[in-house]
């Protein structure tokens, strides 16, 4: 699964991970990305979308339509 949101964008970010004794290996920090299956009531099907835990709250805020609509603005197919 890429770890990427459909409704923020947000991806992996990169450092390094420091040891005990101060050794830098590379890691990535992933987002927490969330497999979420909607009922999108004006086209009458489900949508599953991959979310952030952040977007899941900010749907809930928004609504399941203005979420849907933000992500197709952004160019990205549901």
């Amino acid at each position: 699964m890429s770890a990427h949101c459909q409704l923020t964008g947000s991806r992996p970010g990169f450092g390094n991970a420091i040891s005990h004794s101060h050794r830098r290996t590379s890691r990535r920090f992933d987002p927490n990305i969330q497999s979420k299956r909607y009922w999108l009531p004006g086209e009458g099907r489900h949508v599953r979308l991959k979310l952030s835990a952040k977007a899941v709250r900010t749907v809930d805020a928004i609504g399941v339509e203005a979420a849907v609509a933000r992500i197709r603005a952004r160019g990205v197919k549901v």
